[in-house]
């Protein structure tokens, strides 16, 4: 079995995209209520930010490629580079997500899944240790 029909399964385990759509609403429902991560997003384009989180999720758990067709190659840390991403920023982002999966409930081998790569992206887009 390729790796590729083992992320589609898992894909398609989750709930294929609807789920990712659900997961990035919940997520940013937690993030226009926190008060470190909030002024991050202009208000204006939280949907869009909303969208395109769905999209790179859907895509890098063996969805469809819309948002490389759309946006090209993620480039996540360039992206973030913008932003002052420090250890309390990740913080709450994680804490955001993790809320967001607690209401989602996904089942337990999922959830190990997602609690790892989110850890492990959260933590590879920090980009200042600053306050």
């Amino acid at each position: 079995m390729s790796d590729d029909v083992t992320v589609n399964a898992f894909f398609d385990e989750v709930g294929g995209q609807a789920f990712f759509e659900r997961l990035a609403h919940a997520f940013y429902q937690h993030v226009t209520a926190d008060d470190v991560l909030a002024p991050m997003y202009p208000p204006d384009d939280l949907p869009g930010a909303e969208r395109r989180l769905a999209l790179f999720l859907t895509q890098y758990w063996g969805g469809p490629t819309t948002y490389s067709q759309e946006r090209g190659h993620p480039r996540l840390r360039m992206r973030h580079m913008p932003f002052k991403v420090n250890p309390e920023a990740r913080d709450h982002w994680l804490t955001c997500m993790r809320l967001a999966l607690d209401e989602l409930a996904p089942a337990p081998a999922a959830r190990a899944a997602f609690d790892d790569y989110f850890d492990r992206a959260a933590h590879a887009m920090l980009n200042t240790f600053d306050a």
